[in-house]
């Protein structure tokens, strides 16, 4: 199997296509008439009434919110209006907005990355609201960035600092002497956990004041994603003098400098110039290492100037145990379950070169369908083995079962097939394209060769398409991610998603897309799982690998079972996910 180029990407002229948006009809009640005497009395009643009830209401959410943990109790209505985004705390996006809801910056030129201002053309309008709050905390982060990030007087002396830190035994710490902090992201392992833990990144960043830079490592970032913060970069200037030396290198948990190694030294990370954050899956194993995710731990690190994070996790439930962090999140975030919906699409906009694949794809495929179905396919043969008869079976199994995908008619004769063009009724067929997101081609070539052999019932036309079959993945190579990137775009153009369980492809593009998807079940002995999908709880990405030590016990403990919001996930249930 050979790797194809970027320009395997087919297509020909680009359709623009602008998504519909939903208007919600107001229905009138004609008012009753009342004599304007009599009414007065019973009017002044009402208005007293109304307004006790308000500031009673008002008292109560300013004792109670923001929802600071499994036991705070907050009374349903109140919840229930919070979590809708009523009223100026949360809003849902006006489709037509381009900048979401406040939620892009309208700081960048259009031209300098395309997608940054059409992606939400091409998605289903977004039903999930953002805080007025979390806008806020992105324009604060902006600013910070773009005073403390590369290029700046302010980066040239913590680079400095970095260089000659003051004596450990000064109580002169980072912050107070007016100076910036930051977290430098470290790649591993392929780019749905990549986005996955810059996006875990980010939100740490914005949580503790930090500023986020990439390192790339390679050239496998290059011409990938846009830049996100307006007036700076987030890649760290490959700079041979730096003080941390071999940031690339820094992948052992038992280093010098990581925090689990300070901590059992017995020594405070406060005082280190820099500590390397060892999150990767292998950290389990490692009480030291789970400490990160401690109220008391996390004190400490507020006064280290550079944190190296290496993590191939969506590490954002852990942040959500973090005592001294839960108000903020819940300001940021009044419902839980949509972290990664909002922060990715603010933070991963595809290059102008990937959204060029993406457009000449959508333009020759999509753009002219009525309903558009992604189905993403990983095998994971060293711990749950499946032959591919059998995924096909529980991929159609699953598609058919819950109406996702047609079922199909009679066999249809060579000489008497047609495009479908127009069912029994005489109306136009329902036009259903099917976009397979795999490494590998048979799943699409069985599905296509089933429905052009028997064809569907119900007077649909499925039409089956595969961007590309690369055979293998290739993390470290350039073409291959701005491919699988565009794959995950188009993954989030759909109207229903199917995915494959504990693929973080998938978790990227049912997040982008704000779906909760229908998840392909892991295999039992080789076998398809009854049944063979389950509808996700969430669009929320799983944790994987959560702590099992619970801080506030200081015992082990289930990450699952510590606050409500906070539970095991369906498709790993060793990992946890947020919920709502």
């Amino acid at each position: 199997m050979h790797s194809k180029s970027a320009s395997s990407f087919l297509g020909s002229q680009v359709m623009d296509v602008t998504a519909s948006h939903l208007s919600p009809s107001r229905g009138s009640v004609a008012p009753r008439r009342w004599s304007r005497a009599a009414a007065r009395p019973t009017v002044l009643v009402i208005m007293v009434s109304v307004v006790a009830a308000l500031l009673m209401m008002a008292a109560v959410c300013g004792r109670l919110m923001p929802f600071t943990g499994g036991n705070t109790w907050v009374p349903p209505g109140v919840r229930a209006a919070v979590n809708a985004g009523a009223g100026p705390m949360a809003t849902v996006p006006d489709p037509r907005d381009r900048l979401l809801g406040g939620l892009l910056s309208p700081d960048f030129d259009d031209s300098s990355c395309l997608s940054r201002y059409r992606a939400a053309l091409y998605r289903r309008p977004s039903l999930h609201a953002i805080s007025s709050y979390l806008v806020s905390a992105l324009r604060r982060y902006e600013s910070l960035h773009r005073r403390c990030g590369p290029g700046t007087p302010a980066y040239a002396r913590a680079v400095e600092r970095l260089r000659t830190p003051p004596n450990a035994s000064s109580t002169t710490t980072n912050s107070s002497a007016g100076g910036c902090s930051y977290v430098v992201w470290n790649p591993t392992e392929g780019l749905g956990n990549r986005i996955l833990s810059i996006t875990s990144a980010f939100l740490y960043a914005l949580l503790t004041d930090r500023v986020l830079l990439l390192h790339r490592g390679g050239n496998d970032l290059d011409d990938l994603l846009c830049e996100p913060f307006p007036g700076s970069t987030w890649i760290l200037p490959a700079d041979k003098d730096f003080p941390i030396r071999d940031i690339e290198r820094l992948t052992d948990r038992n280093h010098h400098e990581s925090l689990g190694s300070v901590l059992r030294r017995g020594e405070d990370p406060g005082v280190a110039p820099w500590l390397y954050l060892h999150l990767r899956h292998d950290y389990s194993g490692a009480y030291h290492d789970q400490l990160f995710f401690c109220d008391d731990v996390q004190a400490q690190l507020r006064r280290v100037p550079w944190l190296v994070f290496l993590s191939d996790n969506y590490i954002v439930p852990g942040l959500f145990l973090i005592p001294r962090y839960v108000g903020e999140l819940a300001r940021m975030f009044p419902r839980r379950d949509v972290v990664f919906h909002h922060l990715g699409r603010y933070l991963f906009s595809p290059s102008n070169t990937v959204w060029d694949m993406v457009m000449r794809y959508h333009g020759s495929y999509f753009a002219k369908a009525d309903e558009r179905v992604g189905i993403q396919v990983r095998k994971f043969p060293w711990w749950a083995p499946i032959s591919t008869d059998e995924l096909y079976g529980q991929i159609l199994n699953c598609s058919q079962r819950e109406d996702i995908l047609p079922g199909v008619g009679v066999r249809v004769p060579a000489d008497d097939k047609t495009t479908g063009a127009a069912n029994s009724s005489g109306q136009p067929a329902k036009q259903k394209a099917v976009l397979v997101a795999s490494l590998h081609g048979e799943y699409s070539e069985k599905l296509r060769g089933l429905y052009h052999e028997h064809g569907p019932s119900g007077g649909e036309v499925v039409s089956v398409y595969q961007p590309t079959q690369l055979g293998w993945q290739q993390s470290g190579e350039q073409q291959h991610n701005q491919m699988a990137l565009a794959e995950m775009v188009l993954l989030s153009f759909s109207d229903a998603v199917v995915t494959t369980a504990v693929s973080t492809f998938g978790y990227v593009g049912q997040g982008l897309a704000g779906l909760r998807p229908w998840v392909l079940m892991s295999p039992a002995d080789g076998k398809a799982p009854e049944p063979p999908c389950r509808r996700a709880a969430t669009i929320e990405p799983c944790f994987h690998a959560p702590p099992n030590y619970n801080c506030r016990a200081k015992a082990n403990g289930d990450a699952g079972r510590i606050v409500r919001h906070i539970r095991h996930c369906e498709d790993f249930p060793q990992g946890v996910q947020l919920m709502e």
